[in-house]
């Protein structure tokens, strides 16, 4: 599926919008977006055949995390009420707010290897019951891209072997579609 993204974005002053104190929050979540931009970038690079909108990788796996904030996690520095597992549905509200709806579907699919409604519905997890599954290659790619790299240990960067690993306690399922995504994209 290939289709026409929405023109140039500054990512920055949207995060800078969102994250205006320069602290270790906003440190990490550029550290881990820039992680995440790089090697979505390098596979855009590295595969021509696949065309890519390398403008919009980098735009949106630079907001991919933008609604971290909100949510509780006192070990990544997220002060928050939310359930972690929100930060991609709150950071596409904040997107579709600033008016880049095709990058805020990036920060709602990129959880695991996606997540389906009936997953969501049995695991009963705080989301809307409905898909959250990476569509095109660019959102597919960033998905995967994000695997590599934790913010709980951000100097650490992960081998597909142990990224597919760290998948298996969602299920078989997402560990394959990951293995797919690193044919295609490495």
């Amino acid at each position: 599926m290939h289709i026409k993204f929405e023109n140039y974005m500054d990512y920055q002053a949207i995060i800078d919008k969102y994250y205006p104190e320069s602290d270790n929050l906003k440190s990490l979540l550029l550290l881990h977006s820039r992680q995440v931009a790089d090697k979505s970038l390098a596979s855009c690079r590295k595969h021509p055949e696949l065309h890519l909108d390398e403008a919009f990788v980098e735009e949106a796996a630079m907001l991919h995390d933008i609604g971290i904030r909100w949510c509780h996690a006192p070990s990544i520095c997220c002060e928050g009420e939310e359930h972690y597992i929100r930060h991609g549905l709150i950071g596409g509200k904040l997107l579709r707010q600033e008016g880049f709806p095709l990058h805020a579907q990036v920060c709602e699919r990129h959880t695991g290897t996606g997540l389906t409604k009936e997953q969501i519905v049995r695991q009963q997890l705080p989301l809307p019951p409905q898909d959250f599954i990476p569509v095109t290659l660019e959102e597919k790619l960033i998905c995967y891209a994000d695997k590599f790299f934790s913010k709980s240990k951000p100097e650490r960067v992960l081998t597909v072997e142990q990224a597919a690993q760290s998948l298996e306690k969602f299920g078989h399922e997402g560990v394959e579609k990951f293995l797919e995504w690193a044919e295609l994209f490495e």
